[in-house]
């Protein structure tokens, strides 16, 4: 039987883990994609002949862990990705910086940047330029300790690579993220960015889904318990 990190299934969604490090979709690399693993996993689990439709709803970057949701059918996947289009899913990251917040500066507050990706580098920067797009994101500090700062992020908008230059043009580059300013590498190639929960609404019911993956240990904080907002 195929291994994933199941959170919730039913007939129009699952929703899993995502390792660090793992694509969600295939790539070059050759590397087994979470698309695939949660295909055949749904094939094993409900005995499911032939193809197996998974409907890819939002996506996170391959050094990022967390929550993530595939969609059953063909009317779940339109519809939570227009909930995903109209930014009407609350999302909350932890993230991990080596760095330090200067000193008398605020503790949480509103960061707002146009961002613009050039695709042959695979890389954002901040301008406003034909093509930019206004990334808002909600931050506030949970701890500084003796490994840098733990920070609780809520983006309100679904920018490439939103978190990521955020935090690195605030100064606290994430763990890692070498491409964004981090002195060095992880042991695993991640960076320190995890997608710690998901709320959105069920795409044929009126619930609302809540979804949390458990978070990665650089998110305990020096008292040894798990560091959350």
């Amino acid at each position: 039987m195929v291994k994933l990190d199941v959170l919730y299934v039913d007939n129009h969604v699952l929703v899993v883990v995502k390792p660090a490090c793992q694509p969600i979709v295939p790539d070059d690399s050759g590397d087994l994609s979470l698309l695939d693993q949660a295909k055949q996993w749904v094939k094993e689990e409900f005995n499911k002949p032939g193809d197996v439709f998974l409907g890819v709803v939002h996506r996170l970057d391959r050094p990022v862990s967390g929550v993530v949701v595939f969609a059953r059918t063909s009317k779940g996947a339109s519809r939570l990705s227009a909930a995903w289009q109209r930014h009407e899913v609350q999302k909350t990251y932890l993230a991990w910086s080596c760095a330090e917040p200067k000193q008398g500066s605020a503790q949480e507050g509103e960061w707002r940047q146009w961002l613009w990706k050039d695709r042959s580098r695979n890389r954002v920067t901040i301008g406003k330029r034909e093509g930019a797009k206004e990334a808002i994101t909600l931050w506030k500090v949970l701890e500084v300790n003796s490994r840098g700062t733990l920070l609780l992020l809520q983006p309100k908008t679904g920018r490439a690579h939103q978190l990521r230059v955020a935090c690195a043009a605030a100064g606290l580059a994430l763990a890692g993220d070498l491409k964004y300013g981090a002195d060095q590498p992880l042991i695993n190639q991640s960076v320190g960015l995890h997608a710690l929960s998901l709320e959105f609404k069920h795409p044929t019911k009126e619930d609302v889904l809540c979804f949390t993956a458990p978070p990665p240990s650089w998110a305990i904080g020096e008292s040894g318990r798990e560091v959350r907002g």
